[in-house]
């Protein structure tokens, strides 16, 4: 059995260490973690086809098993990651406000870091690199739990990294894995209060719903993607067909893909067929309710799960509303509070839209693709946050930080 108590309090003792590092000897660590990932490129590939072939066994269909294959190009692209978040803006230290009281007090805000994070999450290696070298750079150290589909390149890849910060006499313990996938281990995690200061969870809703309603630990609720996308009376045909082609097929697997479409009941008629011969064309089953039926001879009825499921699969569900309000009610019922879009040419419609539907990210005009923490500017993302408090959206490496109050004073005592 892992010896949870241990690893947290290495992971602790670690976090002093690397909340004393300057931005450089940081930079110079993750440019060491990154060329470890390069030079044991064969082995992370030999590790994930063990993964592979053990989804294979397991029956794990093909578009949830790309979301688990490492290519030498996926592994480069793992490297530039890292690379690229030793190049961002360090965000500890920063003094973001600075004031003087009428106590003749100076007092500031300072960044600083959180300290010990735990992450549990599924599937994509992916997220074991750039978890890591987000938590590194802010000046945190992680605890890192993968799911069993990843097991071996999980494994693996954080040995590659803790070799790097080794050799650059630096406490490997700043990056540690849990090696037991076991529902039990996992239990013990969300009760490690001594050690872990937060705990995000990143998976399907079954993971995050355990983890919120089970942790001890302050959690920060990352989402499942049921998403939208709504298509107003003044849109245009092309602009919505290539929107919800690319929000749907472009890589279904992924939480920031569309789930359901819905459609304003003055263009149905019209755009219906022709979004219809575009998706079918790209492997999409429609599931329609009675209204979009008509128009939708390939769709079969959607029943009244379907307008909450996220598929993370080539299926669509689609409905016509009577108007943006109704859109808007709709969405704001059934969707994970993740990401949101409208298309359409008219102004009011598009500020009514961003105004009130309750989402982390929320688009007019865009696919819904775009939520993302590399695409916003972030380096990477440790995930998408659709909770309010302390983080919402894609979380970068200030999101991964706190602050605390810095106080200068000249012999003042209060009266």
């Amino acid at each position: 059995m892992t010896d949870l108590q241990l690893i947290g309090k290495q992971a602790k003792e670690a976090a002093t260490q690397l909340a004393l590092l300057d931005t450089k000897q940081k930079n110079q660590l993750l440019e060491h973690m990154a060329t470890a990932v390069e030079n044991n490129t064969e082995e992370i590939l030999q590790a994930n086809q063990m993964d592979l072939e053990q989804a294979d066994s397991n029956g794990i269909k093909e578009v949830m098993k790309d979301r688990l294959k490492l290519t030498e190009d996926r592994i480069a692209a793992m490297a530039d990651g890292i690379r690229h978040i030793s190049q961002l803006k360090d965000p500890i230290g920063t003094i973001e406000h600075m004031w003087k009281n009428e106590d003749g007090l100076t007092i500031g805000q300072k960044r600083v870091p959180i300290g010990v994070i735990g992450i549990i999450y599924e599937s994509r290696p992916n997220v074991t690199t750039d978890a890591a070298s987000l938590c590194f750079k802010s000046g945190n150290t992680v605890i890192l739990r993968g799911g069993k589909e990843s097991f071996y390149s999980n494994q693996l890849l954080v040995s590659v990294l803790q070799e790097a910060l080794n050799k650059n006499q630096f406490s490997p313990y700043a990056v540690q894995f849990i090696d037991d996938t076991s529902y039990e281990t996992a239990n013990e995690m969300m009760e490690l209060t001594e050690y872990l200061d937060v705990l995000i969870p990143r998976g399907g809703a079954g993971l995050i719903t355990h983890v919120k309603e089970n942790a001890k630990v302050p959690v920060i609720e990352t989402g499942t993607g049921n998403n939208h996308i709504y298509i107003d009376k003044d849109s245009q045909l092309d602009m919505a067909t290539e929107i919800i082609a690319n929000a749907k097929a472009q890589r279904p697997s992924v939480c920031n893909a569309c789930e359901t479409l819905l459609i304003h009941k003055e263009v149905a008629a019209f755009f219906l067929p022709a979004i219809e011969e575009e998706l079918v064309e790209l492997g999409i089953e429609l599931r329609a309710d009675e209204w979009a039926s008509e128009y939708l001879p390939s769709a079969r009825l959607a029943a009244e799960e379907d307008w909450s499921t996220e598929f993370l699969d080539y299926t669509l569900a689609v409905k016509v509303v009577d108007s943006i309000d109704e859109a808007i009610a709709h969405i704001n019922h059934y969707n994970t509070k993740h990401s949101e879009a409208i298309v359409t040419d008219n102004y009011f419609s598009s500020q009514k839209f961003l105004n009130e539907i309750d989402a982390a990210a929320v688009y007019v005009n865009a696919s819904t693709r775009f939520t993302d923490g590399f695409v916003f500017g972030f380096g990477a993302e440790i995930g998408i946050s659709t909770q309010k408090l302390h983080a919402r959206g894609p979380m970068g490496l200030e999101a991964l930080t706190s602050t605390k109050y810095i106080i200068y004073g000249e012999g003042q005592t209060r009266k």
